[in-house]
């Protein structure tokens, strides 16, 4: 099963990517952990293009080139490889990204961006969770990790207002893959929502 996380930037999808599988290996279910941009030695490198600099460094167009050349890499090398081996991909963000933060955000781009992905990805995962918190609450909590990869939040909350509608929409789109998450609560309380779906998806 290949299941990722979406949500807005702060959102808790990384640590509940995390406790997810690491709550899966607990049960002796083999999973591989992995992230987008990223989860390749390729894709990391072009990670560190899109995630660093400033804010207007890139098109929405060029992003939208390397995000899926990153995506190609990533399904090549890590993705497509594990599944065929039969176990459990979770994937910090995917496809659903794109679609929003380049697709609609940047201007009216999600057409480009399907069709590419159509060409180029051709997949969606099995189950996403879109954890779901207040645009204010994210964005503080990522501008906090005072990390370098800070070019997406320095984008601005209205930006965040958007990403959140188009998330919700997106679960509306495809209801059978995407399940919402109240991220306002406890990890541990998110967690226990998680597990539960997951299990109920791979039983």
């Amino acid at each position: 099963m290949f299941i990722t996380f979406e949500g807005i930037d702060g959102s808790g999808k990384s640590t509940q990517a995390r406790l997810l599988a690491e709550a899966l290996r607990m049960g002796a279910q083999d999973v591989v952990l992995t992230r987008e941009p990223g989860g390749s030695p390729g894709a990391e490198e072009i990670r560190r293009l899109v995630l660093e600099g400033d804010p207007d460094r890139w098109s929405a167009q060029t992003e939208i080139l390397l995000f899926t050349a990153a995506r190609r890499d990533h399904l090549e090398k890590t993705i497509a490889p594990a599944l065929a081996a039969g176990r459990i991909v979770i994937s910090d963000r995917f496809a659903d990204s794109t679609r929003l933060y380049q697709g609609i955000t940047r201007g009216d781009l999600r057409a480009q961006v399907d069709a590419l992905h159509s060409l180029m990805i051709g997949r969606e995962p099995d189950l996403t969770f879109i954890i779901d918190i207040d645009p204010a609450v994210g964005l503080a909590r990522a501008f906090a990790r005072n990390g370098t990869e800070e070019r997406f939040e320095e984008m601005g909350e209205a930006m965040q207002h958007t990403m959140r509608a188009g998330f919700l929409a997106l679960a509306a789109e495809f209801p059978a893959r995407c399940v919402v998450i109240d991220g306002a609560r406890a990890p541990e309380a998110v967690a226990a929502d998680v597990l539960a779906t997951a299990r109920e998806r791979l039983a």
